[in-house]
């Protein structure tokens, strides 16, 4: 029997172990005035219990206290007699009961089972279950329960059998418990840390489930599981655990399955792992085991019992080699019951061992994304079992054997991107439980085997990139049940058989890059389920498109390019809503592109280049708010260029060369910040070109050359970092090329035949311009009135000071002096005549009243502490309220930290970057004395966004709403955004640097600071050290790219703004404090992986009506979170991008920001 059978049969077991065959008689009839106090008093906790429930099904709605034979007859409670007619089990699963757990079920002192799986329960496990000493089984599975388990619960239960909290939100760790009697002990898939306890042996002597898969469990695995004899599974998957496999787990001799899969287990495989006695099932998947696999794990018979081991999962490690059978074991080999044999994706190389086709049992065989090499050898016709053969993406050459005809039980054939070579055998046809055949990316020749037509079962056919002729046969159209057909890239030929349509199954059709002819036949509008249709690079498709094909309502994908087709352009695909990306290049249509194509609000990709189109580009087109790539080079089209088309946020190429358009390059086009690609040549375009175009961070390539531009070439282009192409020849462009600009593309082509043009790259040199006498006198003109404007406004700034002076000494008398503090040295500040100025951008305050209004920099007056110093908050005289940044005074070898000159041209860069949603610089100041640097920011009265999360996690439905959430994301990416375009990276984002003034909107601070924060003594420690690491971030939200660089950079900074995304949303920090090693990131991924969606969400959002469009919204938030967390710096979106998905999310109306975000939700 298999494993799986043997484990349901140990769950029966258990619940008849746990439970005496009892047979419940009726309920007694006792009217309630006869009722006795231990009646009564369990009627009054089951009610105190369900008074703390909501019950929407109204499940619990027919337990009257009234009566005569309650409790006993209520729904799922049951009495037994030889109890007195107590409770002894309380049922009730899936229910969608919701709330939390009451303590009074304390009172049900003859409980044996209780049942509460499968709801929606919220809050801790009361502490007072420990009082239920009758308990053997405790089933609360899959709901939403917090905190940790009681420990009272882990130690005073002593008769509890089973134990199932899996699928909840615990948490703590589990060093401490006693549980003699527990058999089954399953806590998989809460949020668990610490360490595995060291002393299962003698805490749970009798256990025979251990379950704690999808925890944060870190640390080793302890050897004192080898001490458990009578456990039969040890599921450990997917937390952090490390160091090697013991090999004392041998001892467990009941052991039937082994899964430790999704850890950073390393060292090698033990052979004594091969050897526990009754191991059935071995899963160590996706792991950093390395070394080589022992011969063990698949003949198992040093224990002198037969071979247990049926399934072996190894993939996703780091193994070398495969030990082959000794001598003695091979004679073994036909006893060996081994069914699933995976080491897919590992470091194995050498020939194929050939040794693995003895196993007869062998059903799955996976041994894909190695390095394989030589050929398949012919002992694969043994392989009667066989069902699926894996070996894709190694090194395996030669022709495939006949002999593989006789595997009549496969169902999977992977072969692919190897070096196979020959025809395809015609002995496949034998193969009549094939449903996956994938041969792609070989070297196979001939025409296409007609014999596959006699598979009956294929859903899937991939011979992609051979080098397959003749044409395609109509036997081939008799695969009913196919979904996919890929024959890419290979020298097929002749007419698409009229007869495709027979292929009704079909969502994969592709043909591309192969040689076929005629027309599409009209009988292809039959593939109803079609998802993506390539028929590209045929050369000689020809004709008219089938009507028919416009009526497919799933096609996403449609590539016809390099044809010959014809006829008007095709205003059919406008009905194709679900159409992702159209392809129609390098054909003969001709007309205009019709305006309905920009109500394809799914439209991704369109590239009609290279066809006879006129007319103009439509402005409908800008609708298309997920275009990435818009293709129309090579038509003739003419008009303007749509200012519309500036609403494409996500386009990334834009390519309208080789046209006839005229008038003015549009500003407007800068707005599509996302453009990497921009193709304006060969067209009749007129004007200067934009000085907005360096706005475009992300362009790469920029083309503008045969038109009629005009002016110079701004110098704004250079400081676009990416840009590695820059065409401007064959224009009317004049005066000097930007030196930067010639520097960097220093190839005269470029910027040949403008005859005004001058400088290097060109042979033209640029002569000194002579002043004319209209211009010297405007130029003298304008020197005057600029000069007397000056004078004016000194004046009035004299005057404004002078005026407040001598209001603030009538006002307030005469001020005593302050001495400074923080070096020793001090500033009289007696009157404010003297007294030494704060530079501030809007108003004027001294020194003197910031010490005044800090109380000397007085520990009190401390907002909060980071790594560029104290914050300290500021009231002065007149009500004004502000905050300092007070940073560092000196260097550990006493060296001042920031000089003056510097701190002040950085302060003065940091004031002029102004945003609704960052803390703006008001004012600065450097001394003396001259140890003290400060920064002046508008105080924020409402705190900071981890304050404000911590106190809406402690809050009883008075939580962060929705709305408010994703305002505060919006806004927080909105800052974060305009930084980047201003080309500042923040370095440091988390909720500690999200600040809230007095009407909640958010603001980004302690950007611009790293510069200011590198002691003198510091940065001659890192010149002199060559392993000095910096420091960039913050620990759970810095990016690992940047961490590794010590370098901040613009995709670390939305990396680290995707972790606060998902902590805003989900309620949890990013899971490296405290001793948790797993971050936000997997456990998200882990959730949606396992389709718990509504364990994502944060308790302020548990009332989200799955059907709603804020739960819509809400999961657009999370995948935002996760494209902001990919791996690959290269993946993240820019904070551009990001803006623009925050804005989408909400399709209800937006709160104001004045709005308390404590509201309930």
């Amino acid at each position: 029997m298999s494993s799986f059978f043997v484990f349901f049969l140990f769950i029966f077991s258990l619940i008849l172990r746990a439970f005496f065959t009892i047979t419940a008689a009726p309920p007694p009839l006792i009217s309630p005035a006869f009722r006795s106090a231990e009646t009564q008093s369990e009627i009054d906790s089951l009610n105190a219990f369900r008074l703390d429930l909501e019950d929407p099904l109204g499940a619990l709605s027919g337990w009257d206290q009234t009566s005569p034979s309650a409790p006993c007859s209520w729904r799922g409670v049951t009495c037994f007699p030889s109890y007195g007619g107590r409770v002894v089990e309380l049922r009730l699963p899936r229910l969608r009961l919701s709330g939390p757990v009451s303590g009074s079920l304390a009172g049900l002192q003859f409980l044996r089972k209780l049942s509460l799986r499968s709801n929606l329960l919220t809050g801790p496990i009361p502490p007072s279950l420990a009082n239920l000493s009758n308990l053997r089984s405790l089933f609360l599975q899959y709901n939403s329960l917090t905190g940790p388990i009681p420990p009272a619960v882990l130690f005073n239960l002593t008769k509890l059998q089973i134990l199932n909290a899996a699928g909840n939100r615990l948490s703590g760790t589990l060093s401490a418990f006693r549980l003699p009697s527990i058999r089954f002990l399953d806590l998989s898939s809460n949020a668990f840390s610490g360490q595995i306890p060291t002393n299962l042996s003698s805490v749970v002597p009798h256990i025979e489930l251990l379950n704690l898969s999808f925890n944060r469990l870190r640390g080793t695995i302890p050897a004192d599981l080898g001490r458990l004899q009578m456990l039969l599974y040890l599921w450990l998957d997917w937390n952090d655990l490390e160091g090697t496999i013991p090999a004392v787990l041998q001892n467990c001799s009941a052991l039937l399955h082994l899964s430790v899969q999704g850890n950073k287990l390393q060292g090698i495989l033990p052979i004594a792992i091969g050897e526990i006695p009754r191991l059935q099932v071995l899963s160590l998947s996706h792991n950093r085991l390395s070394g080589m696999v022992p011969s063990s794990i698949i003949y198992n018979t040093s224990s002198g019992q037969p071979p247990s081991l049926r399934i072996v999962q190894l993939g996703f490690n780091t193994f070398s080699d495969l030990a082959p059978p000794e001598e003695r074991s091979r004679a073994a080999s036909s006893s060996s019951i081994i069914q699933v044999f995976d080491i897919k994706e590992n470091r194995l190389e050498g020939p194929f061992p050939a040794w693995l086709f003895n196993l007869s049992t062998l059903t799955v065989l996976d041994l894909s994304g190695n390095a394989f090499s030589g050929e398949l050898p012919s002992e694969v016709g043994r392989m009667l079992a066989l069902q699926e053969l894996r070996v894709g993406k190694n090194k395996m050459s030669g022709p495939i054997p006949s002999e593989i005809g006789m595997c009549t039980s496969l169902r999977v054939l992977d072969l692919e991107d190897n070096k196979f070579s020959g025809s395809v055998p015609p002995s496949f046809r034998n193969l009549r439980e094939l449903r996956t055949l994938l041969l792609g990316g070989n070297l196979f020749s001939g025409p296409l085997p007609t014999g596959l037509a006699d598979l009956s079962n294929l859903d899937a056919l991939s011979l992609r990139k051979n080098n397959l002729t003749g044409g395609l046969p109509e036997e081939l159209l008799r695969l009913s049940n196919l979904t996919l057909l890929d024959l890419s890239g290979n020298r097929l030929s002749g007419e698409i058989h009229s007869n495709f349509g027979y292929l009704s199954g079909l969502h994969i059709l592709n043909l591309s890059k192969n040689g076929f002819s005629g027309n599409i036949p009209s009988s292809i509008g039959k593939l109803f389920k079609l998802k993506l249709l390539d028929l590209s690079r045929q050369g000689s498709l020809s004709g008219t498109l089938p009507l028919e094909l416009f009526g497919l309502p799933n096609l996403q994908v449609i590539s016809l390019a390099e044809n010959s087709f014809s006829g008007e352009f095709p205003e059919g695909f406008t009905s194709l809503w679900s159409l992702q990306s159209l392809n129609l290049t390098a054909n003969s249509f001709v007309g205009s592109i019709p305006s309905t194509y920009g109500y394809l609000q799914s439209l991704q990709v369109l590239s009609i280049s290279k066809n006879n189109l006129s007319g103009i580009v439509p402005a409908e087109l800008g609708n298309c708010s997920n275009l990435t790539t818009l293709q129309l080079r090579g038509n003739h089209l003419s008009g303007n260029i749509p200012l519309d088309l500036s609403r494409l946020s996500n386009l990334a190429e834009l390519d309208l060369g080789q046209n006839f358009l005229s008038g003015e390059i549009p500003q407007e086009i800068s707005q599509c910040f996302s453009l990497e690609i921009l193709r304006l040549d060969r067209n009749d375009l007129s004007g200067g070109i934009p000085e907005s175009f360096s706005n475009m961070s992300k362009l790469k390539n920029l083309d503008l050359s045969s038109n009629n531009l005009t002016g110079v070439i701004p110098s704004s282009l250079a400081g676009i970092s990416g840009l590695v192409y820059f065409n401007i020849s064959s224009n009317n462009m004049e005066g000097q090329i930007p030196p930067a600009l010639a520097s960097r593309f220093n190839n005269a082509s470029l910027f040949a035949n403008n005859p005004g043009l001058c400088g290097e790259p060109l042979d033209y040199r640029c002569s000194a311009k002579r002043w004319t006498r209209s211009t010297l006198f405007i130029a003298l003109a304008t020197a005057l009135a600029v000069a007397v404007l000056s004078i004016i406004y000194c004046y009035c700034i004299c005057f404004v000071i002078r005026w407040r002076q001598w209001f603030l000494e009538r006002r307030d008398g005469p001020k005593k002096g302050v001495p400074g503090r923080g070096s020793g040295s001090s500033t009289g500040s007696g009157g404010e005549n003297g007294a030494p100025k704060l530079v501030m951008f809007q108003n004027k305050i001294t020194y003197a009243e910031t010490l005044e209004a800090t109380r000397q920099f007085d520990e009190e007056s401390v907002l909060s502490r980071g790594r560029h110093g104290l914050v300290f908050k500021a009231c002065y005289v007149d009500g004004t309220v502000l905050s300092i940044l007070r940073l560092p005074s000196t260097s550990a070898d006493g060296d001042v930290v920031i000089d003056e000159g510097f701190f002040r041209k950085e302060a003065e860069t940091l004031g002029k970057v102004k945003h609704r949603n960052l803390t703006v610089l008001r004012g600065y100041y450097a001394g003396p004395p001259p140890d003290v640097r400060l920064l002046i920011y508008d105080y924020m009265p409402n705190g900071n966004l981890a304050t404000l999360l911590q106190e809406a996690s402690h809050q009883d439905g008075h939580v962060l709403n929705w709305p408010m959430r994703h305002l505060i994301a919006l806004g927080v990416a909105r800052g974060l955004a305009f930084l980047h375009a201003a080309s500042v990276v923040h370095g440091d984002v988390k909720p500690q640097h999200v600040l809230f003034d007095a009407d909640f909107e958010p603001h980004l601070s302690d950007f611009g600071l790293e510069r200011m924060a590198v002691t003198a003594g510091a940065a001659a420690e890192a010149a002199a050290s060559t392993s000095s690491t910096v420091v960039v971030g913050s620990l759970g939200y810095v990016a690992p790219d940047a961490a590794a660089a010590g370098q901040a950079t613009r995709e670390g900074d939305v990396y680290s703004f995707g972790i606060v995304l998902l902590e805003l949303l989900t309620g949890r920090g990013p899971g490296v404090f405290a001793g948790e090693e797993e971050d936000i990131v997997k456990w998200v991924k882990r959730q949606l992986q396992r389709g718990q969606v509504a364990e994502l969400l944060e308790p302020g959002l548990l009332e989200l009506d799955p059907e709603s469009a804020e739960w819509e919204e809400f999961l657009l938030g999370i995948k935002v979170g996760l494209l902001c967390t990919a791996p690959a710096p290269a993946d993240r979106p820019t904070m551009a991008d990001v803006v623009f998905m925050l804005e989408g999310c909400r399709v209800g109306p937006d709160m104001p920001s004045s709005v308390d975000p404590t509201s309930p939700a």
